[in-house]
Order: structure tokens, then C-alpha cells, then sequence
């Protein structure tokens, strides 16, 4: 039994590092980018392929679908084919369907190409970090997962900017331009200086555990993603529910009886480290994705921006996030992770709450900006330390499942804050704008109880009422952001104190397997 640590035996060359650090990080900037890019080109696609808004959301959500799907398996597989050639193929898979998108003729092949590009991700994004734990000594890995936090962070933001700087000047099309420039430099990167790792194990590939794993998270995706729009009562989302749980539950209880030749080892969530930073991860993106749905609508709605001035306005947090996820390292390394994870914690918590006391119609930019960046630096210093307590937790040799987790975690969080805090945001703006609209003609006044968006494209058959029908829309819309925004104050109050009860320490735990086989 062997308690060798990720990265033992790793590559001594500094500036081959380096270039393995940048060569990762630009193959994740393709993969998160293409998560957020096609949102800033929905009107485009629905005019371009004459679908319907469902279509549309499909063909944004089957990437994420898909993606977060194949995490484990296509990690596990990664740690036993080699990390390398799972990487080159993720590329390739990834630049040809994101090519083939850009070029899609229908609806149908849109589909079917951000599919691929889904199955693509899921084989590069687990390496990447990977590849980070199993060629950087200990002493140096802490910073480059800073570095991979801040691009995995910070990247959507960046490419949502970028996306709808593209659609403005050019069209939807050239938004695959980015992703395949991108995997080209990776490509090129990867075969220059990326060693090959992999697991020796006696043990055969999970694959009950791989397909349990694929049911399990389609289910509940699939539930989070079609609830808000089909109906959390509906007969496919409490289909979704029902698979998604049974998948779950024999997942867990397989993996139980497979022990250390398990896919994923659940026992190990008995440790601080990988339950600590999971549970962080999970509430620190769910709620990063919930303001996210909430300061778009804002900018664009109750401020009137563009959407290429809207995701402008996110950059700032996006800047202060990746510097604070560099950051994050140095000050674990002192006063140690669950104090780092729980400052994080706490500073977003405060911007947040910031946010919901000080927002307002009149205040505009200025009245979410400081709540904003404090979420930034909050969320920079979480998910770094989060990230390597989850990567500590397992041996050398299952890092690829390691990874997985880490991603996959981001994935639930994201899928379940868009959810429930969208429906909180929801729920308050319809409360709120009933007792408003006195006066207002009742069609208006019908299309302004669907949402904000809905009020200002009715205004026009409100005769003189119409600035009061836009007034109220906006003035609702932030009443219900409040809401929406103390729930999640709450909620990362209770991940605060958990995070200081059970936080993980210090010390990483022994590791039960071989480690990685490393070759240059």
C-alpha cells in the first residue's frame, strides 16, 4: 500500500511546468466558454434555424447535458487509458464539433454537434486538473490550482464577453471561431510538453458504476434544467426525478459493495476533505450562477445595456475572482484551508448581502458594484482551497476521478442555483408587481405578471400608462432579486458555520493506492 501524494514523481523541469500549466488552461478556457457562449445568441439562433425558445434551450443545455454526464466515467477512463491521449482525443472530438456547429445547416445538426462537444469536454476538462496534480510537486501545486481555479471561475465570464463582442460585429457563427482557436493552441501544447500518467491498477474498469453514474446525473440535470420551464409537477420532470434518484441510490449502494475497486470511493466522504470541499463548491456555484441569472436580466432589463455592455459589467468580479484564486494558495498555506475556505466564504456571503440591502432601479451599476466584487474575492479564495481539498482526498492514481467530481460538482451547483434562486426571482417579481399595476389595461398588465422583459415589450399598448408599466417592471424585478438574494445570504451563513465545523484541516489524508505511473 503506497502513500505517495499526487505529483510525487512529476516533472522537475520548472519551465516544462510552465508550458503544462498554460497548455491546460487554454484547453479549459475552450471547454467553460462554450458552457455560457451560445446564451448571448439565442435571438440569433431561433432567427437563423426558425426554432422554437425550447429548441434553443436545448441546443444551450445539451452541451452541459452531456458534459456533466461523462465527468466520472470518461475521468476513470482517463486515469487507466492515459491522461495525455484522453486529452489529444477530448481535443479533437471538442475542435470538430465545434467546428461542425458553426457550420450547422438545421436545428437537428446544431443538436447533435454541441452533443459531441459535450462528450468532448467531459474527456478534456477532468485532465486538465489532473494533469496539474500529477506533474507538480506539492510545494508548487497548491498555486497552479489557483491558476486552473481562476481560468475555470473566471473563463465563462470572459467568454460570454467575447461571445457577444463576436455576434455584435460578425454573427452567431463565428462563436465557434474562439473554442477551435483555442483547442488548436492546446493540441499544439499538449504535444510538446504534456507527460503521459496513468493508474496501475488490478482492478477492472467500474463500468456498472460508469453507467449507474451517466443515469444518476442525466436525471437530475435533465430535472433542474426542464423544471423551471416545464413545471416541477410535470409528468417528464417527475420522470426525470424518479430516474435521477434511482440512479443515484444504486449508484451509492454499488459503489458501496465495490470498495476500493469502486468507481468513485464514497467512503471517502466521511472525510473532511473531499465532503468539505464538495459541499463548498456545490453552494459557492449554485450561488455564482443564481446572481448570475439575476444581474443579466438587471443589466439588460431594469438598465437598458446591451448584452455586449452587460457582460462588460461582469468583468471586474471576473478579474478580482481569478486574482483572489491565485491568491488563494499563499494564504492556505499559512493560516490553512478551512480558514481560507471559510474568509471566502463569509466575503461572498457579505457582497451578497450587499447586494440584496443596496440595490435599487435609481441606484443603478454602482449599487450592485461593490456587492459584486466582494463576491469575486469570496468566491476566488472558496474554490481554490475547495479544489485541492477534493484532488487531496483521492490517491495519485484516480485523479482523473478526482477531477471528475470537482467538475461534476460545479455542474449540480450551477444546474441547481439557476434553478431555485431563478425561481425565487420568479416568484417575487410576480408578487411584487400585482399591487402595482393599477390602472394598467389588462393585456399589459397579463404580459408584465410573465416578467420584466415581458412588461417592457407591452409597454407600447399601455397608452399613458406605459412608464408606469416600466416602472413597476423594473422596480418588482429588483423586490424579487431582493428575495431571491437573502435566501442565498442564508444560505451561505449555514455553508459559514459548516465549513467551520467541518471544514477540512490541515494535513492531507494517507492515500490507499498506488500512485500514477508517470511517463515522459
Amino acid at each position: 500500500m503506497s502513500t505517495n501524494q499526487p505529483g510525487e514523481g512529476g516533472v522537475s523541469d520548472a519551465r516544462q511546468r510552465r508550458t503544462i500549466l498554460v497548455a491546460v488552461c487554454v484547453a479549459l478556457m475552450a471547454v467553460v466558454a462554450s458552457v455560457s457562449g451560445l446564451n448571448v445568441a439565442q435571438p440569433d439562433l431561433a432567427v437563423a434555424f426558425g426554432a422554437s425558445q425550447r429548441t434553443i434551450l436545448w441546443i444551450i443545455n445539451i452541451y452541459t447535458l452531456g458534459l456533466a454526464a461523462l465527468l466520472l466515467p470518461l475521468g476513470a477512463l482517463g486515469d487507466r487509458w492515459g491522461r495525455r491521449p484522453m486529452l489529444l482525443t477530448g481535443l479533437i472530438v471538442f475542435g470538430v464539433a465545434g467546428a461542425a456547429a458553426g457550420l450547422a445547416p438545421s436545428a437537428a445538426v446544431m443538436l447533435a454537434a454541441r452533443l459531441l462537444s459535450g462528450v468532448g469536454a467531459a474527456m478534456i476538462m477532468p485532465i486538465t486538473l489532473a494533469v496539474i496534480t500529477s506533474t507538480f510537486p506539492e510545494e508548487e501545486r497548491g498555486r497552479a490550482i489557483g491558476v486552473w481555479t481562476g481560468v475555470a471561475g473566471g473563463g465563462g465570464i470572459l467568454g460570454m464577453f467575447l461571445s457577444a463582442a463576436l455576434v455584435d460585429v460578425a454573427s452567431w457563427r463565428w462563436l465557434f471561431v474562439l473554442p477551435v482557436a483555442l483547442v488548436v493552441v492546446a493540441v499544439a501544447l499538449t504535444l510538446r510538453s504534456v507527460p503521459d500518467s496513468r493508474e496501475t491498477s488490478g482492478h477492472a474498469y467500474d463500468t456498472v458504476g460508469a453507467l449507474t453514474s451517466v443515469v444518476a446525473v442525466v436525471g437530475l440535470i435533465f430535472v433542474l434544467q426542464e423544471g423551471p420551464e416545464r413545471g416541477w409537477t410535470a409528468h417528464a420532470t417527475l420522470l426525470g426525478l424518479v430516474v435521477g434518484v434511482a440512479g443515484a441510490v444504486g449508484f451509492v449502494a454499488w459503489e458501496l459493495r465495490r470498495r476500493d475497486a469502486a468507481l468513485l470511493d464514497v467512503r471517502l466522504f466521511g472525510g473532511r476533505a473531499l465532503a468539505g470541499g464538495s459541499i463548498t463548491l456545490l453552494v459557492v456555484f449554485g450561488v455564482q450562477a443564481g446572481v448570475f441569472v439575476v444581474l443579466f436580466p438587471f443589466f439588460q432589463a431594469v438598465l437598458g445595456w446591451s448584452g455586449l455592455l452587460s457582460t462588460l459589467a461582469l468583468m471586474p468580479m471576473a478579474v478580482v475572482m481569478m486574482a483572489a484564486s491565485g491568491l488563494a494558495p499563499r494564504l492556505a498555506a499559512r493560516v490553512g484551508p478551512r480558514a481560507t475556505m471559510a474568509a471566502g466564504v463569509f466575503v461572498a456571503g457579505a457582497g451578497l448581502a450587499l447586494m440584496a440591502a443596496i440595490v435599487s432601479v435609481d441606484g443603478g451599476y454602482l449599487s450592485v458594484l461593490p456587492g459584486m466584487l466582494a463576491m469575486g474575492l469570496g468566491m476566488g479564495l472558496s474554490m481554490t482551497p475547495s479544489t485541492e481539498a477534493i484532488t487531496g482526498a483521492l490517491p495519485a492514481g484516480r485523479q482523473g476521478v478526482a477531477s471528475a467530481l470537482n467538475d461534476v460538482t460545479r455542474e449540480f451547483g450551477t444546474a441547481l442555483g439557476v434553478a431555485l434562486l431563478g425561481a425565487l426571482l420568479s416568484a417575487g417579481y410576480r408578487d411584487a408587481v400585482d399591487s402595482r399595476l393599477d390602472g394598467v389595461p389588462q393585456g399589459p398588465a397579463g404580459a408584465a405578471r410573465e416578467g420584466v422583459a415581458n412588461a417592457l415589450d407591452a409597454a407600447h399598448q399601455a397608452g399613458p400608462q406605459a412608464r408606469a408599466l416600466v416602472r413597476a417592471a423594473r422596480e418588482s424585478f429588483v423586490e424579487g432579486w431582493q428575495h431571491a438574494m437573502w435566501t442565498g445570504v442564508a444560505v451561505m451563513a449555514a455553508l459559514f458555520l459548516h465549513v467551520l465545523a467541518r471544514g477540512p484541516e490541515r494535513e492531507r489524508s494517507p492515500e490507499p493506492e498506488a500512485p500514477a505511473v508517470l511517463e515522459t
